[in-house]
């Protein structure tokens, strides 16, 4: 059938781009279509990616995005898509920029957004000094006094990675605190604190915590907090078009990253809660790999 390309990809950050490559290694002709505003775009430093450890996300997307421009079946448009729908066995994508272009497959590599508590200069902070990963951020932070703003099962589960990096670990529910007695046993045998106070403010210097303000005006000194925010989707065009979630709102994909819609494909930070540049990349090359696949298969 005859389309303006083969594979349209939505999101150019890191699965987006890896994506590209193993579709352009296949010659096939592709067009990445991306705003330029990945969400980790405040984060000073990414870790945990092995040859790239330490680099700032921007150099990172920036010279993946050179490597993969390289390949020449491979386009890039500066632009929001807004609307998308399937014509038979095509696809047909608008955009903010007035464009409309078609292809035979989809790949959403669109991310999620970070919902956030309503704490004073809390955004400011995030990815800097507040931060969700022990493995992209707890190195750096190792030794620290540490915060947890969370309660029940998530602030279990962080309490246990955290312990391997510090041994100063409080945790702040916000709120009554949600433990069984058996989490409580385990926080006690590790001294680790528990404060209900609600929190309304994070102290901090450019980004940097200093410490937890409570609504009664106390202050708790710490260098980090752990948060786990509610993902949700950065673009709503899949469910849309069909695609359906799982039950913690993440889009279901195979283990080749195909949807459950026919012909479109997710891969990165809106399908998994393992959110780090290094499975983002992952994903996004299995995808290329799959959509290849398909292509091929159908043209055989």
């Amino acid at each position: 059938m005859q389309t303006d390309y083969e594979v349209i990809i939505i999101g150019g950050s890191y699965s987006g781009l890896s994506a590209a490559m193993a579709l352009g290694r296949s010659q096939r002709k592709v067009l990445v279509i991306d705003s330029g505003k990945p969400c980790n775009r405040h984060t000073p430093h990414s870790h945990n990616f092995i040859t790239n450890d330490g680099k700032t996300p921007a150099d990172i997307a920036q010279r993946a995005k050179t490597e993969v421009l390289a390949y020449p079946t491979v386009s890039f448009l500066n632009d929001i898509v807004t609307d998308a729908e399937k014509l038979n066995d095509t696809f047909s994508v608008q955009t903010k920029g007035g464009k409309t272009v078609t292809a035979l497959k989809l790949l959403f590599a669109t991310g999620v957004t970070d919902e956030l508590p309503a704490i004073d200069n809390f955004e400011d902070c995030w990815g800097i000094s507040v931060v969700h990963c022990p493995y992209c951020h707890g190195y750096e932070a190792r030794n620290k006094k540490t915060g947890i703003l969370g309660n029940g099962e998530a602030a279990h589960h962080y309490a246990a990675l955290l312990l391997q990096l510090t041994d100063d670990i409080t945790i702040y529910t916000n709120g009554p605190a949600e433990f069984n007695d058996d989490q409580l046993k385990q926080f006690a045998k590790h001294n680790i604190t528990i404060i209900e106070d609600r929190i309304i403010k994070v102290k901090h210097t450019k980004g940097q915590a200093e410490a937890l303000i409570s609504a009664s005006g106390k202050a708790f000194p710490l260098g980090v907090v752990y948060y786990r925010p509610t993902p949700k989707q950065h673009c709503t065009l899949p469910e849309k078009m069909g695609c359906e979630l799982d039950e913690m709102g993440y889009l279901k994909a195979d283990f080749m990253q195909k949807t459950t819609v026919e012909g479109i494909y997710a891969a990165g930070d809106n399908t998994t809660p393992m959110r780090s540049v290094a499975t983002a990349v992952a994903t996004g090359n299995k995808a290329g790999a799959a959509i290849n696949g398909l292509l091929a298969a159908e043209a055989f």
